[in-house]
């Protein structure tokens, strides 16, 4: 193999793959990365056998098709370390990989790129189509509510629920720990034809990838789902991932219908400045903050032995009952910081004991479980 590249988009390909290549692995050839290239395409790609990426590269002149195995952690340092714009000559002698530049010169080990698990290209099936925005927001507004340390439930990944609607059809994200809930969703498209209706778990590890490599706003989102794996492409990019496997929670139990719930609305910027600031005296042992919603002002209280206690007071719209609910300013804290400082968010409350459940018109919603109150 033979190729010529630019320094930039090859930079930018190697940091992508950098995220699933495995630093220590029983497979030491998963800690390369595979360059392919035929007369008209070159593609970079690297697996942890969990996750895969193919990165198609732009600005690649072909001399001789083929494909070379490449340390990954040594050819990224090599990019990077070259001066912008910097052109490579990449070409593979049997015994070595020779990266070359045009006052530099790297002779790095050949491995056999047969040795190299294949990487799942994207299918000519029918498949959904996402806007990016959505797609960014869909895993934005979950990943973070996940738990990758718990052995129950599927509670490691986002469970996301693609229905075919006529002409739309709408998907819906996910994420529980058990605590607490993010719900997200937005319209679906479709491509190629009619998919059938799929409810994947999707590890988080592999939406956060998929998060990084979104291009432009004008870049739709392909989603295909297959029985034990799931394929996402943007641009140049497609991103295969193992499901996780496991029952999810019963997540539209935690939303319920609630008439009769007190309803206050809050501007996202003050009330996280709120929480932070009651949070400060607060510990792993006194976590929590009570928030007293009463007419006119909401009360954020905390405190703890070694450290004191806090009252910041926030004026808000409510001239109902005052409600008073205890809660882990983290959780909440992190609802907050996905969203727009001038968003608007809806605060429902019945008492102290039921969950606090929060939403944005945009079709955003989150549940925080309430704790004790002393």
């Amino acid at each position: 193999m033979n190729v010529r590249c630019v320094r930039e988009p090859l930079l930018a390909a190697l940091q992508s793959a950098a995220a699933v290549v495995p630093s220590r692995s029983p497979k030491p050839v998963l800690t390369n990365v595979k360059l392919e290239a035929d007369g008209s395409t070159a593609v970079v790609s690297a697996t942890d056998l969990e996750v895969g990426i193919r990165i198609g590269l732009e600005g690649v002149e072909t001399r001789a098709p083929g494909a070379v195995l490449l340390p990954s952690g040594r050819l990224s340092a090599i990019v990077r370390e070259s001066s912008p714009g910097t052109t490579f000559d990449i070409h593979s002698d049997g015994t070595a990989v020779v990266v070359k530049a045009p006052r530099s010169e790297f002779r790095l080990p050949a491995e056999d790129p047969l040795e190299f698990p294949a990487v799942a290209t994207f299918p000519a099936e029918p498949c959904y189509e996402l806007g990016t925005a959505l797609a960014r927001e869909l895993v934005r507004r979950t990943v973070f509510a996940t738990d990758n340390e718990s052995s129950r439930y599927a509670l490691g990944g986002v469970l996301v629920e693609l229905i075919a609607g006529d002409p739309t059809g709408t998907v819906t994200a996910i994420g529980t720990d058990g605590r607490r809930l993010a719900k997200m969703d937005g319209p679906a498209a479709t491509a190629g034809g009619r998919p059938a209706d799929a409810q994947p778990i999707v590890p988080a590890r592999a939406l956060q990838l998929v998060e990084r490599c979104l291009g432009g706003a004008e870049q739709p989102v392909h989603v295909a789902v297959r029985p034990s794996e799931i394929l996402v492409r943007t641009g140049a990019t497609t991103i295969s991932s193992r499901l996780v496997e496991g029952r999810f929670p019963r997540w539209r139990d935690v939303f319920p219908d609630r008439p009769d719930a007190i309803r206050v609305s809050l501007t996202v910027g003050p009330l996280l400045a709120a929480v932070r600031q009651a949070a400060i005296v607060t510990n792993e042992q006194s976590k929590g903050v009570e928030f007293t919603f009463a007419p006119g002002q909401l009360v954020l209280t905390g405190r703890s032995a070694e450290s004191g206690e806090s009252r910041i007071e926030l004026p808000i719209d409510h001239t109902g009952a005052t409600v008073r609910i205890k809660l882990d300013p983290r959780f909440l804290g992190d609802f907050l910081r996905v969203l727009e400082p001038t968003a608007t968010v809806t605060v429902e409350l019945n008492d102290a004991q039921s969950a606090c459940v929060c939403r944005t018109a945009d079709g955003y919603g989150y549940v925080i479980m309430p704790l004790a109150v002393d």
